[in-house]
């Protein structure tokens, strides 16, 4: 049958022009196992269209999404020292970084940007989960710090996007470090009197939920993302029950208080400027209803964003004219 394979059949495909086809032109839906065109998926940021089910979406492309006119400019992240342990399991650490990095096009796996919410400075830190799962290491660390101490210096808002497996275990008790350096770096902002919004999606877990992404004013989740500390089977072998139906997903954590609002990837934007708006003080909360259209989910929604906000905005002094010296990392 050689002949045919080495002869055959590259003849006909000369002859007829076939060419080879990519294999992602066609992503499948986890939930319903339909099959979706890649390009329609990428321009419905990576939501799919029938089931509504949220795939995980770049940092970048995220940002695209997410800022005034798609425009951002982005925050260099602190260097670092690179495997402080000489970490090797089955290939050396920094093997892996090198590969992640040519990957992902990423130094490491967190992305600061500056740009504009409806015309809002925000300071943006985003989780790109395809660089080693999103996790915390010493890079991360920093660059989260970096984030923190930017937004307090420009007098911005930060808004975070948490999609993590935890800490990084090539880094041992250095990447733990992080948990409590991060903290420092949310209360320092806090001080400030500067609004800091959490977004959790899937999946936002181990020591990331165990410090800074449980620490904003306001927590908003994307439909159907995995939000806990240790995992589901983790916890079923050690409590030795049987967990109730969608425990840990962000709709179970909203009917339990853990989190404030389930918001769908395509209502992040006007959602999050709203909350800033209101928590600025730029309009008053009268003025950002009356700006709403009236449909009744839209004014459901600015509804419930009014409950959660002023609940929460007295926590939030005016920013200092005055700044105070910020803790040594």
């Amino acid at each position: 049958m050689n002949w045919i394979t080495n002869y055959v059949r590259p003849r006909l495909n000369s002859m007829l022009g076939r060419r080879d086809m990519p294999e992602n032109l066609w992503i499948k839906c986890p939930e319903t196992g339909e099959m979706v065109f890649h390009r329609e998926l990428e321009e419905n940021q990576w939501v799919i269209p029938s089931s509504g089910h949220h795939m995980k979406i770049s940092a970048r492309d995220r940002l695209r999404h997410f800022l005034d006119d798609g425009q951002f400019e982005i925050i260099a992240n602190p260097a670092v020292a690179v495997d402080p342990l000489k970490f090797r399991d089955q290939k050396k650490y920094t093997d892996r970084l090198r590969d992640n990095k040519q990957k992902t096009g990423l130094e490491d796996s967190i992305v600061n940007a500056l740009g504009s919410l409806e015309g809002l400075p925000i300071v943006a830190c985003l989780h790109d989960f395809s660089f080693m799962g999103g996790s915390l290491g010493i890079a991360a660390g920093e660059a989260i710090v970096k984030a923190f101490e930017t937004a307090v210096e420009q007098k911005r808002p930060l808004v975070l996007f948490a999609a993590s497996g935890g800490a990084r275990m090539q880094e041992g008790i250095l990447s733990l470090m992080q948990l409590p350096r991060t903290t420092v770096a949310v209360e320092m902002l806090k001080e400030a009197g500067l609004p800091y919004i959490v977004v959790l999606t899937n999946p936002t877990t181990g020591g990331v939920s165990a410090s800074y992404a449980m620490l904003g004013d306001i927590h908003i989740a994307e439909p159907g993302a995995v939000i806990g500390f240790a995992g589901a089977r983790v916890i079923e072998q050690t409590i030795r029950e049987k967990l109730p139906e969608g425990f840990q997903r962000s709709e179970y954590l909203l009917d339990h208080g853990m989190v404030d609002m389930v918001v769908n990837r395509h209502d992040l934007r006007p959602t999050i400027a709203r909350l800033l708006r209101i928590l600025t003080k730029q309009p008053l909360v009268e003025e950002a209803i009356a700006e709403m259209p009236d449909e009744p989910a839209e004014a459901e929604r600015a509804e419930e964003t009014v409950e959660i906000v002023e609940t929460k905005a007295g926590e939030l002094a005016p920013a200092e004219t005055t700044q105070k010296p910020s803790p040594s990392f």
